[in-house]
């Protein structure tokens, strides 16, 4: 099986020509729902309702569990939309494409236009019923989203990541995500346990709510602040390096295979690669492949410089 590459054409194909238990993780973020228009016959996202929109979620990723290791995990993230007329992002993939201005989302029985259609958590629970383990959903902050005009609500700032497991046990490097404590506590500080730090002495107690070392670091949290950042090359926006960063870091071994079924500019494969990781992935637009194929030809000329 070559790695290292990006397959042209629709993700479940492409995955077919992949043998079973062979990727570590898989770190993805869709086309969201109604959203963008990519200009590619057979695109996920232009569905008539959220629930045939989720069912082909449902099918795509039914065939990476088949392609992940068995202590594998899938980071998934995913923006909502609303019923009624499409609003803009700037995350993730939905920030490429053009916009579908005007076109009403059909949101199905019992969404009324201006419904916020649950997106993530029907994408979520419908996984989880496939069986996949749900096993945390994940809040990015984005501190600096895209200004909205609307008047009746507040500016949307967050999306979630969410974490899933082929297996009841998987692989995750805790220690690799590590996050730097922010405030320690007070040398005698009690948690919800009863259980006390002395920091004095240089004790450490993982047992309560609370986990601090001796070198200052904590587990990491489930709220990631990342500022979204554009991609200049195609004027559009990709997932920020430092959003996937700890997910491939935590959910891939050195030398493992990280998989992204929707590639897009190809950021996944770039940190990967950046990360001592192989990469596989697939992307239906051949103008997406190249520009990722570019930013990864990149990264191989500046080890000559």
């Amino acid at each position: 099986m070559n790695i290292d590459r990006i397959i042209q054409g629709d993700c479940i194909e492409a995955m077919k020509t992949i043998p079973d238990g062979i990727v570590d993780t898989c770190v993805t973020s869709p086309p969201y729902f109604g959203l963008r228009d990519y200009g590619v016959d057979g695109q996920i996202g232009l569905e008539d309702t959220p629930d045939e929109y989720v069912e082909r979620l449902v099918d795509v990723f039914r065939e990476v569990k088949r392609i992940l290791k068995d202590d594998g995990t899938l980071w998934l993230n995913i923006g909502d939309s609303y019923a009624g007329n499409c609003s803009r992002t700037s995350a993730g993939r939905a920030g490429m494409g053009a916009e579908r201005d005007g076109i009403f989302i059909r949101g199905g029985k019992g969404l009324k236009p201006k419904d916020l259609i649950g997106i993530p958590w029907r994408v979520a629970f419908a996984l989880q019923a496939d069986g996949w383990y749900l096993r945390q959903d994940i809040i990015w902050h984005k501190p600096n989203p895209m200004p909205e005009s609307v008047t009746d609500r507040c500016t949307k700032s967050h999306e979630y990541i969410f974490l899933f497991s082929k297996s009841q046990k998987y692989y995750f490097n805790n220690e690799a995500i590590k996050e730097e404590a922010e405030t320690k506590p007070s040398i005698r500080d009690k948690n919800a346990e009863g259980y006390a730090c002395d920091y004095a002495k240089g004790d450490r107690f993982s047992k309560g709510a609370r986990v601090y070392g001796e070198d200052g670091l904590r587990n990491k949290r489930d709220v990631w602040t990342v500022p979204v950042k554009p991609f200049t090359e195609a004027h559009f926006a990709t997932f920020p390096e430092e959003l996937i960063k700890p997910c491939i870091l935590a959910g891939s071994r050195e030398s493992g295979i990280v998989f992204d079924p929707f590639m897009g500019a190809g950021t996944t494969a770039y940190v990967a690669k950046k990360l001592g990781r192989h990469y596989l992935g697939s992307e239906l637009n051949q103008e997406y492949i190249t520009i990722a194929n570019n930013r990864l030809n990149s990264i191989e000329e500046s080890l000559f410089l």
